[in-house]
Formats: C-alpha cells, sequence, structure tokens
C-alpha cells in the first residue's frame, strides 16, 4: 500500500511563501505522476500542479502561474510545491496525489488519482 505524507504547510501573510514536501512509503515516488491538488473553504477539491514521472512536464492551473514550482527530486523520492506571493484565495488543505499512469492532464484536468495523502493545510491571512 503507498502512502503518501505532506509536510510544510502553515500559517504565512499574504506575499509570503511556502514550501510543501511529498514523500512516499510503500513505493518509490519515482513510479509515478504526481500532483498537489488543494480543497479551499467553501469549494471542491482542485488539481493546482502536476509533474510527470521525469520531471519534463508540469501542469499548473491558470490561478497558480507563474507563482507555485512543482519539482521532484529523483535522488530524495520527494516532489515539492513552492509556493510564492501567496494570497489569501490560496488557503486550503493541499493533497499530494500519485498515480501510475497515463499522464499530468489525466491528474490535474480529470482528477486521475491512485494515491492521495492526508492533506496539509496552508493558511494565507494577514
Amino acid at each position: 500500500q503507498v502512502q503518501l505524507v505532506e509536510s510544510g504547510g502553515g500559517l504565512v501573510q499574504p506575499g509570503g511563501s511556502l514550501r510543501l514536501s511529498c514523500a512516499a512509503s510503500g513505493a518509490s515516488l519515482n513510479s509515478f505522476i504526481v500532483g498537489w491538488f488543494r480543497r479551499a473553504p467553501g469549494k471542491e477539491r482542485e488539481g493546482v500542479s502536476c509533474i510527470s514521472i521525469r520531471g519534463e512536464n508540469a501542469y499548473y492551473t491558470d490561478s497558480v502561474k507563474g507563482r507555485f514550482t512543482i519539482t521532484r527530486d529523483r535522488a530524495k523520492n520527494m516532489v515539492y510545491l513552492e509556493m510564492n506571493s501567496l494570497e489569501p484565495e490560496d488557503t486550503g488543505v493541499y493533497y499530494c496525489a500519485a498515480l501510475v499512469f497515463p499522464s499530468i492532464e489525466q491528474m490535474c484536468v480529470r482528477n486521475g488519482v491512485d494515491y492521495w495523502g492526508k492533506g496539509a493545510t496552508v493558511t494565507v491571512s494577514a
């Protein structure tokens, strides 16, 4: 059974930065397409960013383009979401997710997910 664990959430002021990390146990994260989803208060969960298995392709939802960066460190078996210029609208629970195949679009756009983490809370507030 694959278990995903998020870390790095917290409280930050508008304009600030946070980095979320995703680690896996039970399997290598390097074998999966990995993504970050978020559920904002009162809203449905949405795909924020997804990265391909080798890291050569990434998807970002429009609202975070230019502010968030997803990366993966295959040597450390980790995936990160660097979040800059944070806005109150970025507040929510962020989930790490993994998908075996076929694509980042299947994951982030069509919500194709095989495994979910339990989530990390990000609060952007003055």
